[in-house]
Parts: structure tokens; sequence; C-alpha cells
């Protein structure tokens, strides 16, 4: 197997080929023993093609070729063109336009038979030669050159390498192609096409006699596969509205007579050509070409429609084989009694979320959302907002969305029953739910809708209602020392000593309050405001980038571990608002638990006790979650 690079070309880097190419090569072996078939004779240069001949390739959509046998070898493209043509035509004219002068339905005929639609006078659809012929008088350019530069340069892309004519075919083709003469004047008379029927029938031919390797149409499979992206190029060709219309046709129509029985037997989109190659498509996943010349009589390749038949059968690649189950679109339910952000809290605030964090409900949503999935997910949403008043939608392990579950959400964000409010979390700016803010313009609100980054900030701001509600008026704010947890059990006397050592500090929103590495100088308690603890982690491009890993509201401590180790500090501290805090020199404070002891024990004992309720919440959330 070669490797492809991003831009296109191969190397000669080898590799263990994987099982992928592995039975490529096993299928290809067994299947060579094939010797059914006829080599096509009516056009004359391709009755030439050594009938041994016999390659396969397949594409993934990430851009991944593998191929075995005569993968490499050049032969015409014939009409296999015909659903990249039509895919143009729908991309420049419109479907409205293009269904005017070409159907979609089959024909029941031989591919190449002189007989249009009697009610429309239209051809019947796109893959037989007439379609096409119609199909190729769409295409664009004020002259016969430059129209037929443009379809070159439209397959160059689709291969992702410059291609050419096979200028034998060609005049072989052009020589000998009277009964598409016939249907060209047919269609002039019908007036499916306009202009000089011996142009057309030009750009007709030359579009046959593009010369592909099973290898080129891999990748131009893959393109569709990639809802009309190339998969290395990166190249957008084709709309995906355009590549479901062009993959409709050939599912219907594109094996001509053999149409439905492929449909039944292998459930792939497909098209055939008469120089023996087949080209399917599996969406969202693989492009596959097989190349052999020998023809059965419906003009399909034997041994291209047995490795069709093969590949189906053993992975399962027939369209309508359910891969979706919806019962999977929930990974995990939890309550925020249970679970609760990484925002560090007060003793008092911990016991007031385990009594009333269980209004807080959290769906982790996993896997593609569709409209059988999404109903699934929105029908557990309204049951358990029944008795929550939060509901919260995870969907960071969502790999895709389509429109219709975009809709869905929008309209349960406005609809969702009780008093409940739907949150959704980690959509992503490019992510599979980036297209949901335009459906809530669409669907009308009188109030927005709740995003957030992530499901740890959507927990902490729920947290944050439920406290101001029991609280009232809100947390207090706390400046006394007397009420801040690490000197809880001081006596008066021991608060004043402590006072003479105090800085009361302020910061404002973005300021470093600590970093990461620095020597441990200082304890901070916060009197008021919020600081997050971040540290960094490797990013994708092999960089780094911050992460929150908890944050801290008014009255707990951050910077006490240089009370018990005095090392660095391992992790950044940032002002999430306008801070003011207590910093208490280490130094200072061993001096004075030096004097007077119980002020060190008093300080120790609150730790141990905080660290203590924090690794028990931890390991309750564990709990929780697994």
């Amino acid at each position: 197997m070669n490797k492809i690079n991003k831009k296109g070309g191969t190397s000669n880097v080898t590799f263990d080929a994987g099982p992928v190419q592995d039975y490529l090569a096993e299928l290809h072996r067994r299947i060579s023993q094939l010797r059914a078939g006829k080599v096509a004779d009516y056009i004359p240069e391709l009755s030439k093609a050594d009938p041994d001949l016999f390659g396969i390739a397949l594409a993934t959509v990430d851009g991944e070729l593998y191929s075995t046998g005569d993968a490499e070898q050049a032969f015409t493209i014939q009409s296999v063109s015909k659903p990249f043509m039509y895919g143009y035509a729908l991309e420049e004219h419109g479907r409205d336009f293009v269904l005017r002068h070409v159907g979609v339905e089959p024909t029941g005929e031989a591919f190449n038979s002189i007989v249009l639609d009697e009610a429309t006078n239209r051809p019947f659809n796109p893959m037989v030669n007439a379609g096409a012929i119609a199909v190729a008088a769409m295409l664009g350019g004020k002259s016969l050159h430059a129209r037929a530069t443009t379809m070159l340069d439209l397959f160059s892309r689709l291969a992702g390498r410059k291609l050419a004519i096979d200028d034998a075919v060609f005049h072989s083709e052009q020589t000998t192609g009277h009964r598409n003469r016939a249907i060209a004047y047919m269609m002039l008379n019908t007036a499916m096409i306009v202009g000089e029927p011996e142009e057309v029938l030009g750009l007709y031919f030359r579009q046959c006699s593009v010369a592909v390797t099973c290898k080129d149409l891999a990748l131009m499979a893959a393109t569709l596969a990639n809802d009309g992206t190339h998969p290395i190029t990166g190249d957008s060709i084709l709309s995906a509205q355009t590549v479901r219309d062009v993959l409709t046709v050939m599912n219907s129509c594109g094996m001509y007579n053999y149409a439905g029985q492929w449909s039944y037997e292998v459930g792939m989109p497909a098209k055939s050509g008469v120089s023996g190659c087949i080209l399917a498509v599996v969406p969202g996943q693989i492009g596959l070409t097989v190349y052999s010349p020998p023809l059965d009589p419906q003009g399909n390749s034997v041994r291209g429609i047995k490795v069709c038949q093969e590949i189906s059968r053993e992975f399962d690649l027939h369209a309508f084989n359910n891969r979706a189950n919806v019962r999977d679109v929930i990974r995990r339910e939890y309550r925020g009694d249970a679970v609760r952000s990484k925002r560090l809290r007060s003793a008092e605030e911990r016991t007031m979320l385990s009594d009333a964090g269980g209004a807080i409900v959290v769906l982790e949503v996993q896997g593609s959302l569709f409209f059988g999935s999404t109903e699934r997910l929105l029908r557990r949403v309204a049951q358990v907002a029944n008795a929550a008043s939060y509901v919260i939608l995870d969907f960071r392990r969502v790999n895709f969305a389509d429109a219709s579950a975009c809709k869905l959400i929008a309209q349960a964000v406005r609809s969702v029953p009780g008093q409940s409010e739907l949150i959704l979390s980690d959509l992503g700016d490019d992510g599979p739910l980036s297209e949901i803010t335009p459906e809530f313009d669409e669907v009308g609100y009188n109030h927005s809708p709740r995003f957030f980054a992530d499901t740890d900030a959507a927990l902490e701001w729920c947290e944050d209602r439920i406290l101001a509600r029991s609280f009232h008026d809100g947390v207090k704010a706390k400046y006394a020392l007397a009420e801040l947890n690490i000197f809880k059990g001081l006596t008066p006397n021991e608060l004043r000593k402590l006072e003479t050592i105090v800085r009361p500090l302020m910061f404002e929103k973005g300021d470093v309050i600590m970093r990461e590495g620095d020597e441990a100088k200082l304890v901070f308690v916060l009197a008021r405001g919020s600081v997050s603890v971040q540290i960094r982690v490797p990013d994708h491009d092999g960089g780094e980038r911050k992460k929150r890993v908890a944050s801290i509201g008014p009255g707990l401590t951050f910077g006490e571990m240089a009370l018990l180790d005095g090392g660095k500090r391992s992790a950044d501290i940032v002002a999430d608002e306008r801070v003011i805090c207590y910093g208490l020199s280490v130094e200072q404070l061993e001096e004075l638990g030096v004097r007077y002891p119980a002020i060190s024990k008093t300080i120790l004992s609150n730790l141990s006790r905080e660290f203590s309720e924090r690794l028990r919440q931890a390991n309750e959330e564990i709990r929780a979650l697994v």
C-alpha cells in the first residue's frame, strides 16, 4: 500500500499494511479466479483491454487509500463520469432547471436505448446515455475547448491530480457513436438540448474518455462519501445537498438493468462503466472502485460486482443495515447532589447543595443525533424536567448531528415542561451542533437560551442559582477573619495575634495571583469574588493550553499547601472578577505558631478537615459516575 500525503501525491514510504490491506489482497486473490464475462467491443478501442487486468482501491473519508492488483492501471472512465457531471449540473443550474431536462426514474431499458419519457420527452435519468448527453449540454463555456477544459478541471479536482483525455478512445467513440448521435438529434427535436448536437456529443465522448486509475476513482468516490469535500486536498467540490441527490439517483439507476438486484444484494450507491469499472459509495465512510474489463450481459464488470457483494456482506455495509441504536443516545445521567462543579464551596454551601442539588440533572449525550435518537433524548428531558429546576445537556461526546436534530433541540429549549430550564453545554464553535444557533432565531424566543462552553461551567451556574435562592440575598461576602473556615475555632485573642500578619490584597479580573512554579511564600484566604485554578496541559498542536481544574469562592483558601510542604506552586490562580483576599506569610505564620502553638494546631486541623471533605466528595462523585 502507498501512503497518501495531504497534498495529493503518493510517497514510497512503506509500513505495515494492516487488516484492510490484507483483506483486499486476499479478496483479490480469490476473485481473480473468476473467468466469466466479455470485454466490451462495440467501441473498438475498448476491445483491446487485457481481460486479466484486475484492480481494487478503497479510500476513506479521512484520506487513507488502500489498493491491490492493477490499481494504477489507466483506463477510461466511461459512464462512471455520469454522476459527477450530474453533480456539476445541479451545482451550476439548480435542481429545477436540471429536472426539466433530465428525470430521475429507472428506465427498464438498455443504457444506450433511443427512448425518452413519453409524458415529458425527457431522458429518464442522468445515468443512461440520453440523460448524460442532456447533462453534457449544460456544461458552461463559450467554446468547445473552454467547456472541455471545465469538464477536465472538474474531474482533476475530484481525483486530486491532473487528468487527461485518452485520445485513441475518444476518436474511437466519436467514429462509432452513431446510437448516441440518434439520441442527441432526438433530444434536439424535443428541446431537451439546444445548440449543435455534434458539439454536445464531442463533450460527451471526451468526458467518457478521461483516463483514470482505480486509485483516482476511489478518491472520487470518497469525495461523495465525504459530502462533496475531497478527503485529501480538502477541496469542497459539491454541496452536501447535491451529493445526496447524486447518490439517490446512483442507487436507483447506476447499475442499469441490474440496479434493483444490486440494491437488494449490495446496498451501496454505485455506477458502472463499460471499460470494466464499478464505483461504489458508503456515505460517511468509504469510496470503493474495482476495475476488471470482462462484463456481464447488463454491461457491468463481473469481478467488480463480486468484489462489492463480498465487501458489503462481510462488513455489513448495506445501506439498510441499521447501525443507529437510539437507545444508546444517553451515555449517563446524574444529579447535582451527587456530582458537583469544580467550584470549591464552603461547608455551609456544600450542605446546601447536598440537600438541594438534586434539582440539577445532567444528561451526557453521545454518538449521532438524528430524528430518532434526538426524539428519544428529548423524551427523557421531558420526563426529568418535571422534577428538576435545571436540565443540562452535555454534547461533548456527540460526533454528528443533522438538521432535524438541531431543529428539535432548539424547539425543546422553548417548550421544556414545568419550571425547568434546559441548558446546553459543549456545543463547540465548529462542532456537529454548531449550526443550532440559527434555529433559535427561526422558532422565536422570549429569552436567550443558555449556552456554556463545558458542563462544569453549566453546573457552577446552576449551583450559584440554587445557593442564591437558599441564602435569599446571595452568598454572604466574608470579611471578618473569624468567619473564614481556616480560622474557625481560634479565640478572640488568637485572632488578634493573627491580624498582625494579615495583608489585605485586591486583584482585578484576569490578574494572575499565583503562577505555577513560583516559590510558595503566601497563603491566601478569599474574602470576596472568585478565582480559577488553572494547569497547563498539552494541546493537539504539540503546544500547551490552560485548563481550569477548580474554582474557589469566598471563605476558602488557596495556596495552603505551602503550610505543609513549602514547595513551589503547582498551578496558576487567576481572578475571575475583582477579588479581595487576605495574604498570610508562611514564614510569619510559622513564627506565630512557635509562640502560640494553638494557632498552628487549629489552622492545620481546619485544613485537614477541609481536605478530608474534598476527598470524600471526590469519592462520592467517582461512585456516581462509574
